[in-house]
């Protein structure tokens, strides 16, 4: 599922900002991006990620700002009084004018320190954490309003899927009886008499086609799995590859009526059907 959350928290001087975005993918996947003084919290990061979500590629990106602050830079005296007396040396050696200057100074090694303090990686997670909370607050509203419109989306796939089988269930009991009449009209095509609707022979053929294309236990089951979805659609905790694999089950259903049928309605139905199941799935593979 997409989502996209950021959250800030100042302390100290020090303003943590944390921003947390999602794509759709069928599994989990975590990418970081920290400050390099915050590496050793890359792996609580992680864990902390994966408890919220259990599909999609998450990016967490942690920014460490210091606002109105120096950045702590000092300038070695010493060194930089080595350097002076070295290049005034040179200078003269080969007869330059001009001096040494300050900025030609301060681009030599050694002279400027500009190293920031450094923040301790055991004592930084309170420091993010407000920041990253934030972040997974706003995430997740925004996921949920995402996972609202995905169900509504899947109800309606299956409540064109129930009325789809709904008319199955109407025409299934006629196909036996049409059978019956398609089996008389070739046997007096073929120009055989006395044979009539209620002979052995031709009872034998129609029990023996009811059986073969009965579609009871596969309508039954179809049946089942929609109830299951509304169990999903009810449970707090994620769901998305349960619906994968309902997903897989109707579309095993729903073949299985297409061959036992022998029925053009019906066949027709079938179509439609896995048309409707084909958008069913895909929409799944977006829900966590």
């Amino acid at each position: 599922m997409t989502g996209y959350g950021r959250g800030e928290h100042s302390q100290e001087g020090l303003r943590v900002t944390v921003e947390l975005r999602s794509v759709n993918r069928k599994q989990a996947e975590v990418q970081t991006r920290l400050p390099r003084e915050l590496d050793a919290l890359e792996t609580r990061i992680r864990e902390e990620i994966n408890r919220t979500v259990s599909r999609g590629r998450v990016e967490c990106q942690v920014v460490l700002e210091r606002p109105g602050t120096r950045t702590g830079a000092s300038i070695d005296r010493t060194v930089a009084a080595a350097y002076a007396v070295e290049l005034q040396s040179l200078a003269l050696e080969l007869g330059l004018t001009g001096g040494v200057s300050v900025e030609a100074l301060l681009r030599c090694p050694g002279v400027v320190d500009a190293r920031e303090t450094s923040l301790d990686p055991e004592t930084a997670w309170p420091w993010v954490e407000p920041a990253f909370r934030r972040a997974v607050t706003a995430f997740n509203a925004m996921r949920d309003r995402e996972g609202t419109a995905m169900c509504s989306d899947l109800s309606g796939r299956i409540d064109g899927l129930r009325a789809g089988v709904g008319r199955i269930r109407i025409h299934a009991p006629e196909v036996q009886r049409r059978f019956r009449e398609q089996l008389l009209q070739r046997i007096r095509a073929a120009g055989l008499e006395g044979v009539a609707a209620d002979d052995e022979r031709v009872l034998k053929e129609v029990v023996f086609f009811a059986d073969r294309s009965d579609i009871s236990e596969e309508l039954a089951r179809l049946d089942s799995h929609f109830v299951q979805f509304e169990d999903c659609a009810r449970a707090a905790e994620p769901v998305g590859r349960k619906l994968d694999f309902l997903a897989q089950e109707m579309n095993r259903e729903v073949n299985t009526i297409g061959s036992k049928a022998n029925d053009a309605l019906i066949s027709s139905d079938v179509v439609l059907l896995k048309t409707e199941l084909e958008r069913f799935r895909e929409q799944a593979q977006n829900v966590e």
